[in-house]
């Protein structure tokens, strides 16, 4: 007979706690970006352009979690992700060594504003980048929706230096090839990309590009107007308060997903 004393509890397990995914790929594109893809768990559910919880374990067993926004869109099988390397960074310096094979931990509640529930229906969608702020865009220009709501996509991709655009460039000149948004990309799609700091075809932060009407000019549009267009905005936190406010000057309202409108902000991204 087993007294109370010598029976042990089973030890409690967190319905919320992260799973264990396996890395199937990893892609480096600079020394400051990369790329990779991990296992989705067939419960994993998520909207495209959301972000989720993505870490390792720390030296006590404890989980190590950042926001990522999810690159890969609603439907893939697999979860992919764009990343920064910090070489100091308590997570990137270390996320940036994994391989094919290893363990990456997966937050179990996706959530984020870059959704296209969260705008009200439109013309044209812009999607305004800089950075690995271009993940969530990763994610809805494979999504069928997004070309099902609008009738013209812009993305615009802005970084430091040439090499910083290259994730962006080959995904969006590869979707024409691509098996469920190969045919509504075509002539729908734009890409608009630029530099700040090494010297190419087209220089500028996305904020004084837009300021100057230089931006609308190249792409053969006409300014922003709320009754026709609809914005989705994700990069460094100055760009983000910085676009917030030139969409406030063009007449646009900032949505949720609780009060859909015209513009909408990814607060949680940094980078």
């Amino acid at each position: 007979m087993t007294t109370a004393s010598q029976q042990t509890a089973a030890p409690r397990v967190n319905p919320n706690a992260p799973t264990e995914e396996t890395v199937l790929s990893v892609e480096h594109y600079t020394d400051r970006l990369f790329s990779f893809r991990i296992t989705r768990p067939q419960s994993f559910r998520f909207r495209s352009g959301e972000f989720v919880m993505i870490g390792l374990p720390r030296e006590d067993g404890k989980p190590l979690l950042r926001a990522y926004s999810v690159a890969s869109p609603s439907w893939d099988d697999s979860l992919e992700f764009y990343s920064i390397k910090v070489p100091d960074g308590p997570l990137t310096s270390r996320l940036q060594k994994i391989q094919p094979g290893d363990k990456v931990l997966l937050g179990k509640k996706p959530t984020g504003t870059l959704v296209l529930d969260a705008l009200t229906p439109g013309k044209r969608l812009y999607m305004f980048s800089t950075g690995t702020g271009f993940a969530p865009f990763a994610s809805l220009v494979r999504d069928p929706e997004t070309y099902e709501k609008f009738e013209d996509v812009i993305v615009t991709h802005t970084c430091r230096q040439n090499g910083e655009l290259q994730y962006s460039t080959k995904l969006i000149e590869d979707l024409v090839n691509d098996p469920l948004v190969g045919e509504m990309v075509h002539g729908k799609l734009k890409l608009f990309t630029s530099c700040t700091q090494e010297q190419s075809d087209r220089m500028g932060r996305p904020t004084d590009l837009i300021r100057s009407g230089e931006l609308f000019k190249q792409l053969g549009l006409p300014p922003l107007d709320p009754s026709t267009d609809r914005v989705m905005i994700c990069g460094s936190m100055p760009m983000t308060l910085e676009m917030k406010d030139l969409m406030q000057e063009a007449g646009l309202t900032e949505g949720s997903n609780a009060a859909p409108a015209e513009f909408v902000i990814e607060k949680a991204f940094v980078g």
